[in-house]
């Protein structure tokens, strides 16, 4: 099939554009004193309120696009819509600005993992985008950005040295339930979905490389996330301090 090249190209530089330009909207807000006190924890800030407004746009978008259009969930390759189409366009504008912020910030080697999982998620968007094909895929994968609503949420706090209020306690707890829901189980039905049907194909099966190694990502995710929130280390490491991935 003949990649579609308008409006793909026009779409994702709207969309990435758009990124750069809420990144500095965003960072004329004032900051909360224990961040504005340290520049790494300022960055660190205004990349996770980008990253928090596009979670709370992309997410309930999501199950929207798969509330008015239910058939992604079987047809995920050839199902359809506009507004699913415009979402994996939003979406992966997000992680090229994102991707570009963290290069041009010189956090490549603190977040050379969410380098990573752009560079994949990117890889794997672009195929909606410029074959059209897909797209149902990408909007179930999307699911997973309203659980990013609770840990970008959780991240700030910590960011924040927030961890004693209760709110991040009760935080904690439903996060781990979004996890479990919107994270967890949409890349198990998706593994099955591309194992079963479209490991065999082409481009299924370059969708399913991206997948599981995403898969071994979220789990090792998983496994930091308890460890952080549920059986924490007496004295964090400054390892564990300087890591963006596991704040």
């Amino acid at each position: 099939m003949t990649p579609v090249l308008h409006p793909a190209l026009p779409l994702l530089l709207v969309a990435t554009l758009t990124f750069r330009a809420l990144r500095r909207a965003l960072s004329r807000l004032p900051l909360p004193a224990h961040v504005r006190t340290d520049p790494l924890r300022t960055w660190r800030w205004h990349n996770l309120l980008v990253s928090f407004t596009h979670s709370i746009v992309s997410g309930i978008w999501a199950l929207l696009c798969l509330w008015q259009t239910p058939e992604m969930l079987v047809e995920m390759e050839t199902a359809w819509s506009l507004s699913g189409y415009l979402l994996v366009c939003f979406s992966a504008g997000y992680f090229i600005h994102d991707t570009v912020d963290i290069v041009i910030s010189s956090q490549t080697r603190a977040s050379w993992e969410y380098l990573v999982h752009h560079v994949m998620a990117i890889g794997a968007f672009f195929s909606g985008i410029f074959w059209r094909s897909f797209v149902g895929a990408g909007v179930l994968t999307l699911l997973v950005e309203v659980s990013n609503i609770f840990l970008t949420f959780r991240m700030m706090m910590k960011i924040n040295n927030a961890q004693e209020l209760l709110l991040y306690r009760i935080n904690k707890y439903v996060n781990l339930v979004m996890y479990f829901l919107f994270r967890l189980a949409p890349q198990v039905y998706l593994t099955k979905f591309f194992l079963q049907y479209a490991g065999q194909r082409n481009l299924g099966g370059f969708l399913l490389s991206i997948l599981l190694m995403l898969d071994v990502m979220i789990l090792i995710y998983f496994s930091r996330l308890l460890r952080s929130d549920f059986c924490p280390e007496p004295v964090p490491s400054r390892q564990h301090k300087d890591k963006f991935l596991t704040e």
